[in-house]
């Protein structure tokens, strides 16, 4: 599996990380998904470099044929509900032509630190030679993620898969690599080194989905 760190390099995305993480800021919902939104545009942007493109010709107003390049992959954009509604947003404000897919996966605890990934929702197209862009802001364990993917594999299998986080333990990258396919790429704003024993990142922001949306009972 390829890994793209965006905190490898710093840019907008350092910024917005920073602003997502401080406690100070974080009772601005609106803010919030604004920064999940725009980190999902940044990495729609980084992600269209790795595509095919074919070469097609226009008809510009001044009756000249110009030659341009148009993506040449059907698309399919894919999030787990709820966090990552503006994560996916961002990613539809680029790829507008997008096929889109939602899955419900949440965790239902049975003891306090005890918990199994349910899945209760799908709608997906057919992914049968598709790209896959699978996004979801946090990626603690990798067990939610890996369940939805093999969800949405119910609907087909697709040509290409990618994987986006804002952030990421190391603990889940590395699961992640053990069950994706070997050409998988996955797309992080910045990989935090733990998880604690409710399985929170560390230090992570906290709930995305509360942060988001508000708490929920």
């Amino acid at each position: 599996m390829k890994i793209h760190n965006f905190a490898e390099t710093p840019s907008l995305v350092s910024q917005y990380l920073s602003e997502m993480r401080d406690t100070s800021m974080q009772a601005d919902r609106l803010r919030f998904r604004r920064n999940l939104e725009r980190i999902g545009e940044i990495m729609a942007y980084e992600l269209s470099k790795t595509l095919n493109y074919k070469a097609v010709s226009v008809k510009t107003p001044l009756g000249v044929d110009a030659v341009c390049d148009e993506i040449d992959h059907k698309l399919v954009l894919a999030t787990i509900f709820r966090a990552g509604v503006p994560f996916h947003q961002g990613f539809l404000r680029y790829f507008d032509d997008a096929e889109n897919a939602f899955v419900s996966a949440y965790r239902k605890y049975k003891e306090k630190e005890n918990f199994d990934i349910c899945i209760e929702y799908l709608a997906s197209p057919r992914l049968d030679g598709k790209t896959l862009v699978l996004c979801d802001p946090m990626l603690a364990t990798g067990a939610s993620m890996e369940l939805s993917y093999r969800a949405l594999l119910t609907k087909g299998s697709p040509a290409k898969v990618h994987i986006a986080s804002v952030i990421a333990s190391q603990h889940a990258v590395d699961y992640m690599n053990s069950v994706l396919p070997e050409d998988a790429e996955l797309w992080v704003g910045v990989i935090d080194e733990k998880i604690n024993a409710h399985s929170y990142i560390v230090p992570g922001l906290g709930d995305a989905g509360d942060l988001a949306y508000g708490t929920k009972e």
